[in-house]
C-alpha cells in the first residue's frame, strides 16, 4: 500500500495540483474541519459509494491517525482504484498546520 507524509500533501496543495482527497472519518469528527477539496465518504459507506469515485483517478485517503485511511486504502485497492494512505492521518495534518 502506497502511503505519503503530511508535509508531502501540504507540499501538493501549496502547487494547487488537482487532488482527490477522501476522508472517511465519521460526520461529528468531519464537522470539525476537513482538508480543503477533500471529498467526506465515511468509511462504512464506501462500498455502498463505489459510484461516486472515478478509477482513472489516483485518491488520498485520510482519517484521524492513520488506521482508518489504511482499512479504505485496502479495500479500494482491491476493487482496482489508485490509493494512497495519508500517514497520520488529520492529527499529523492539523499538528503541520500549526507550524507553518
Amino acid at each position: 500500500m502506497k502511503s505519503m507524509e503530511v508535509t508531502a500533501l501540504l507540499d501538493l496543495l501549496d502547487t494547487n495540483e488537482d487532488l482527490y482527497i477522501i476522508d472517511v472519518r465519521e460526520d461529528d469528527e468531519v464537522a470539525q474541519g476537513m482538508i480543503p477539496g477533500a471529498k467526506h465518504i465515511a468509511l462504512g459507506t464506501i462500498p455502498d459509494r463505489l459510484d461516486e469515485l472515478d478509477a482513472s483517478k489516483p485518491y488520498i485517503v485520510v482519517c484521524k491517525a492513520g488506521a482508518r485511511s489504511a482499512n479504505a486504502c485496502a479495500f479500494l485497492e482491491a476493487q482496482g482504484f489508485d490509493v494512497t494512505n495519508l500517514e497520520g492521518g488529520m492529527l499529523a495534518y492539523d499538528g503541520e498546520l500549526e507550524f507553518k
